[in-house]
């Protein structure tokens, strides 16, 4: 297939393009800037515009544009960026599918659609949660409407443990350190999935047709905050016997302790 992939440069669409290509499938990245490069087009999805000719006999797009979440603290304005940063790339791909008659749409979403669910267990026919990430992907996935007469799938990913970054590139120098230590309860679950799952179950929501909607895409058995740290601090052979209480997380983090560290979600892919 002739694939578009936006959101190429970040760790799952660096992972995600040689994946891609290494099956038989040409890659064409969108990138924010003037292209310079064969298999690159330029696009401004603040300004709503994709370079002519991008969308061209393209069977499918995927489209991984998102801020991270822990990138800053979250301010008003860094809220509003991390917003934008889905929901208006979002629109811009989906009219644009729409309008060109794209078969298919990948669309990045993630668990904290479900908001904190405890220790309860969900699949992807769960409902939206409550709190701003929740509705954060919601207005995501609620972005990609205009592409509906296309093959629609919402990548509500877990958390990607990559060595490069995300939450294990946070953790493993704390762990290394003799610093490693429980979040708050530590009961509160994380919905996990490693990068080299996360590019092999794109790939395949990509390759199979009948496959649209709502998409998990996480490890078999997610576990607590608890548990993870604990099985670092084994695998680097380091004690974890630290806690960090949730007033501390607060003033260190902001609202983005309660949001994202000190909840989670028992989410599991539907079998």
């Amino acid at each position: 297939m002739r694939v578009v992939v936006a959101g190429a440069s970040g760790v799952i669409g660096t992972a995600l393009t040689p994946v891609l290509r290494a099956a038989g499938h040409e890659v064409i990245r969108l990138v924010r800037r003037p292209a310079a490069a064969a298999d690159e087009r330029s696009w401004d999805p603040d300004a709503g515009v994709i370079a002519d000719g991008a969308l061209d006999g393209v069977d499918a797009v995927i489209n991984l544009c998102a801020v991270d979440t822990t990138a800053e603290r979250w301010t008003p304005s860094f809220k509003a960026a991390l917003l934008s940063s889905r929901v208006v790339p979002t629109r811009v791909l989906a009219d644009a599918v729409a309008a060109h008659g794209v078969p298919a749409l990948l669309n990045s979403s993630s668990v904290a659609y479900y908001g904190d669910t405890g220790d309860r267990v969900i699949d992807e026919s769960a409902p939206a949660g409550a709190g701003f990430l929740a509705e954060m992907d919601r207005d995501r996935e609620e972005a990609c409407k205009p592409a509906s007469d296309a093959r629609v799938v919402l990548l509500r990913t877990g958390i990607v443990l990559s060595p490069t970054g995300g939450l294990l590139g946070q953790l493993r120098p704390m762990v290394a350190w003799g610093a490693g230590g429980r979040m708050g309860t530590g009961r509160q679950y994380l919905s996990w999935i490693s990068l080299a799952d996360e590019v092999a179950a794109i790939r395949f929501a990509l390759e199979q047709q009948d496959i649209s909607g709502p998409l998990n895409l996480s490890g078999p058995q997610p576990v607590t905050n608890a548990e993870m740290v604990r099985s670092l601090g084994q695998l680097l052979r380091r004690p974890t016997p630290w806690v960090y209480p949730a007033w501390l997380l607060r003033l260190f983090a902001g609202e983005l302790a309660d949001a994202g560290a000190l909840t989670g979600q028992r989410a599991y892919p539907m079998p």
